[in-house]
This record gives C-alpha cells, structure tokens and sequence, in this order.
C-alpha cells in the first residue's frame, strides 16, 4: 500500500502588518459594531419617547443619519479630523480624501488604520442622531436630509479635530483631557440641540398638551442597547484589549448604575414616586458623564461621576418649561448637562494612575486641570451653538425646517412617510395603506 505525499501546506492569506496586534484588532472591530448599534438602540430609545404619530419619522431621523454621515465621513471627514493640521490647526488636510493612501495593510496604532476610521466613523454617526431628539415631532425630514452632513463637516469635524487629531489644540496646546468624546460627542450634540431647538420654535401644545412616551418598554430597550454599545464607546476607546480598556470598561459600568440611583432618588424625593423613564434617562446621563472620564477618573471617581449627572441631569431636564425652549426629548438636559458634568469633573477626580500624570485637585493637582476643562468645555459649547444656529437658520431660509402645522397635528409618520407604526394595514400582512388614509397624506 502507497501513502499519499502529504500535501505541502498553503501560504496564508494575508500577514500581520508590522505594528499591529491581533488581539487588539480583534476587540476594536467587536466593539466598532458595538457603537453602531448604538445609532438604532438610541432610535428605539426616541421613538418610545414620543407620541405614537411620530414613532417612524424619529426611528428614521436616526437610521439615515448612518447613511448619510458614512458618506461624508469617508469621503472627506477622516482626512479633515484625522489629517495634519491645515489653516492654522483648526482642521486637518484633504490627504485622506476618500480615504486615499490608506491600504489594508496601514496601521495606526497597533490596529488596521481602516478599522480605526471606521471607528471614529461610529461616533460621528450616533453623535448627529443625538440632536434629532432636541426637534422631535415637529422637523422637516427633507431638512434634516440636508442638516446632517452639512452639520457633520462645519461643526463636528471640526471640534474632533481639535480634541482627538494630531496636533489638535484642546488635547495638545491646552491640555485638556477627553476621553472617549464628552466634548465632540455630549457638549456638542447638547449645545446643538439648543440651538436647533430656538431655531424650530416649541412643538404645537407645548407646556400645554400631554407629551408623554407613548411606549415605556421601547425606550428601556433602546436604553439597554445604548448601555450595550456604550461599552464599546468607551472601552474601546483604548484602542486596544488591555488594562486601560478594563478599566473604562468598569467605570463606565458603574457610573450607568449611580446615574440611575440618582435619578430615582430625585424623583422619589420630588414627585413621591420612581418612574421607569427616570430609570433609563438616569442610566443614560450617568453614561453621558462618564464619557469623557472614564479614561482618567478611579472607580470611586467613576461612582461619583454618574451619580452627580443623574442629579443634577434630573433637574436641568425641567429648565425647559422655566425658559421656554421645547428640547422634546432632553437633549440639552441630559447630554449637554452630563457631557459638562463628567468633563469638569475630571479636574477634580483625574488620577495619575489613569492620566499617566495629570491629577485632579481632589488628588494633589490644583486647579490646573479643572481651569483646562472649564476652557475646553466653553470653546467647545460655544462653538457648536453658535455654528448650529446658523446652520439651522440657513437651512430654514432656503427652504423651511420647521414642518408644516397641519402636518405636525397629523403626525409626521403619515404626512411625511405615508405609513404608520400602528396601521394595522402596514404591520398585520404588509398591504398597502388604505385609500381614505393616503387621501390625507399631502406630497
């Protein structure tokens, strides 16, 4: 009996790249697809939260902003972050355009440069959905089709660049310390939203109609969801499967539970009961707040960071009836309150342990560092209102963006998208809307 030649064994197909760990590669693509799911985990969380003729214009206010923010960023908005700096530092080069000169082989770090723009993709997308919730049931869809990528290059291109791009000026000249995105991603989505809200007006009925969630359970499975990715928001903001990546991992774990104490202690106290929604918005600014920290703070920091944001978040959610400002879904008061919140309070907590060496004042560092977040936190606010507004106002001139009144007493989901979530012709066997509704849907 013959043996056969053992077959000589094939080449891989690919190689490691100098530099890069596959370990770390692995983690950063599990949570890259983390963060994405973030973007419909925070449309669930939106659509709970409004009224029942809204739900699909809010779910799809979140959806295309993927779609449309990937476009822009891959065409033009990783080479302007990321890039050397141009025009005085305030935003890189065109270098990267389309992502030119990147091959599957380049390495940032000790990951595929690929994978890490695809990453820094994730966070561009969820932080532009934010801002729909501030002009929820009353925005124009076309608007918005035109708001987001205009948006995503004039305002958080920009402030990405100065915290997180090389040679960025928060990060490099000042110092100051972001983590994961406090000041791109919460401060910028927050002061954005309040200045589309003044934009828009208040909604029909405001401080007048009831406008409660209309479904609590899908706003706690948006919640979970957003809990979910959020790991991957700030753990995978390491870059890498290691101790700082563990160490985010926790805090972030446990600022999401202080939040949620937090807020049910202040409606315990001031309205005699806990609510399910105050459990998920709690949860939530207790993830806003450590955001920013989670890379510099201890975990007795991290406790106090989430539980200080679902205080006071709690609170400045009702400034809104006080100034007249319609923020439908708490934009301002839940991100751009706990984006401030977590991002001071680095100067407090900050330890050189985390940091590498810049401390807090409550750890022997003086008020150094907390004047360094003060300065970046106002640039950053002031900056994003101030671009917004005009964008907002632009938008609004050429061609309106606030819906037409009829339309907003009729629900957006119908007028706009011709189709409703509790049609029971759209959801018992897919058929088509009935006639007489269609008749009540205008082009």
């Amino acid at each position: 009996m013959t043996h056969a030649t053992p077959a000589t064994p094939l080449p891989p197909l690919t190689t490691l790249a100098a530099g890069l760990d596959s370990g770390d590669t692995a983690w950063l693509l599990a949570a890259t697809a983390m963060v994405l799911l973030m973007t419909p985990g925070l449309a669930l969380f939106y659509g709970g939260m409004v009224r029942t003729k809204s739900v699909l214009n809010m779910l799809m206010m979140s959806f295309v902003s993927i779609a449309l923010v990937t476009v822009v960023w891959l065409l033009a908005g990783y080479s302007l972050v990321y890039g050397p700096d141009a025009f005085g530092g305030l935003i890189g080069g065109l270098g990267h355009a389309g992502m030119a000169g990147i091959a599957p082989g380049s390495v940032h770090g000790s990951v595929p440069t690929l994978l890490f723009a695809t990453f820094q993709l994730t966070f561009a997308i969820v932080t532009a959905a934010l801002i729909s919730g501030a002009i929820a049931d009353r925005a124009k869809f076309g608007a918005w089709l035109v708001f987001v990528p205009v948006w995503t290059l004039l305002v958080y291109v920009p402030v990405a660049h100065w915290v997180w791009g090389p040679g960025g000026w928060i990060l490099s000249d000042l110092k100051a310390l972001d983590f994961a995105g406090g000041m791109p991603v919460e401060i910028v989505s927050g002061a954005s939203g309040l200045a589309l809200c003044l934009v828009l007006g208040p909604r029909l009925g405001f401080k007048k109609d009831s406008m409660r969630p209309h479904n609590l359970p899908m706003v706690v499975m948006g919640a979970g969801l957003l809990w979910f990715g959020w790991f991957g928001f700030n753990a995978g903001s390491a870059l890498g499967a290691n101790g700082l990546a563990a160490a985010a991992f926790l805090n972030t774990l446990a600022a999401g539970c202080t939040g949620l104490l937090g807020w049910l202690f202040v409606e315990q106290k001031r309205d005699g009961h806990p609510t399910t929604l105050g459990a998920a918005s709690g949860a939530v600014a207790g993830l806003v707040a450590i955001t920013p920290s989670c890379g510099a703070v201890g975990l007795v920091g991290a406790l106090v960071v989430g539980l200080a944001a679902g205080v006071l978040c709690s609170y400045a959610v009702g400034w809104k009836f006080r100034l007249n400002y319609d923020d439908s879904l708490d934009v301002v008061g839940v991100h751009l309150v706990g984006g401030v919140v977590g991002t001071l309070l680095i100067g407090l907590f900050a330890t050189a342990g985390m940091t590498g060496g810049a401390r807090g004042l409550l750890y022997g560092g003086g008020l150094g560092q907390l004047g360094r977040q003060s300065a970046g936190v106002l640039a950053v606010a002031v900056y994003a209102f101030a671009v917004t507004y005009g964008i907002g106002k632009g938008i609004d001139r050429l061609t309106g963006f606030r819906a037409d009144e009829e339309h907003e007493q009729q629900g957006l989901d119908l007028t706009v998208h011709a189709e409703s979530a509790y049609d029971h012709g759209v959801l018992g066997h897919g058929a088509p809307l009935s006639a007489s509704v269609l008749q009540k849907v205008k082009p």
